[in-house]
């Protein structure tokens, strides 16, 4: 016969031990994604807020995704290619990036990165990226993707 204390011990050991079998099997799907340092971003972008910081960030270190995610925002109108180019404007041949202050000011520049980023953590290809701001933000304006 088992004490109240022994089901209660039994029931905790197996309330624990399913929830760390779910929080494996739940973090094989995750990516970790790559910011860059806050402190290689501009001034205006260390005072702006932590999800525009987080954004500039993610689009500084990851130009390979962001240059294939479009924008909706209307800036195709400034020249922008991608929403990779609300945030850079230019990288010289030394790797040094002139950063563009139009995201600073943009909330969907910045939604449509924060987007990609859960996307990519959760595992999700750039195709399927793409495909799910094309499908929410195209609502908004023609896509700036030439």
């Amino acid at each position: 016969m088992i004490h109240k204390s022994g089901k209660l011990s039994l029931f905790v050991f197996l309330i624990l031990s399913v929830s760390l079998f779910l929080s494996a099997c739940s973090a094989g799907n995750q990516k970790n994604i790559v910011l860059m340092s806050l402190d290689k971003m501009p001034v205006e972008v260390q005072a702006a807020p932590v999800s525009v910081q987080q954004a500039y960030q993610f689009a500084a270190a990851n130009p390979d995704l962001m240059k294939q995610i479009p924008c909706y925002c209307g800036c195709g109108a400034m020249g922008h290619t991608s929403n990779y180019a609300c945030y850079v404007q230019d990288v010289d041949a030394s790797g040094i990036i002139v950063f563009d202050t139009h995201a600073l000011g943009c909330s969907i520049c910045v939604d449509i990165t924060q987007d990609a980023m859960r996307l990519l953590k959760s595992g999700k290809s750039p195709r399927d990226i793409k495909t799910y701001v094309d499908a929410t933000y195209g609502q908004y304006g023609p896509s700036n993707i030439p």
